[in-house]
């Protein structure tokens, strides 16, 4: 296979690492040209990988259906599970603020109810 002359026969007329030799089945070695490896998709926040999704290309990924790009949970095809978590935390602290204010309120009236009392 060294002293084969190949000619390049697409866009590229040199020799480069997205070229592969290629026996076929009619003997003629050739040239295959190999696209590149798409990559998973990233959190926004942790930058680890999103499972669930397939790797693609950019430009693939604007023709692939929806299925294919996202994940069903909140910020599926955009950001990891820990979302959910920093969700669930912002509503406990609501509430637990609501708790506090509820417990001043009634230790406030308990405290007027016990001074009218002594009166």
């Amino acid at each position: 296979m060294t002293n084969i002359r190949i000619t390049y026969y697409k866009y590229v007329k040199f020799s480069t690492h997205f070229q592969l030799l290629v026996k076929t089945p009619g003997g003629k070695v050739v040239y295959i040209y190999v696209k590149k490896r798409g990559t998973f998709p990233k959190c926004g926040d942790c930058k680890s990988k999103l499972f669930g999704i397939k790797p693609s290309r950019p430009r693939e990924r604007t023709s692939m259906s929806k299925r294919l790009k996202t994940v069903n949970r909140p910020y599926g095809g955009l950001m990891f599970i820990l979302v959910i978590d920093r969700i669930i935390r912002a509503f406990m602290m609501e509430e637990q603020k609501v708790l506090k204010q509820l417990i001043k309120e009634q230790k406030r009236r308990e405290k007027k109810a016990t001074a009218e009392h002594k009166k």
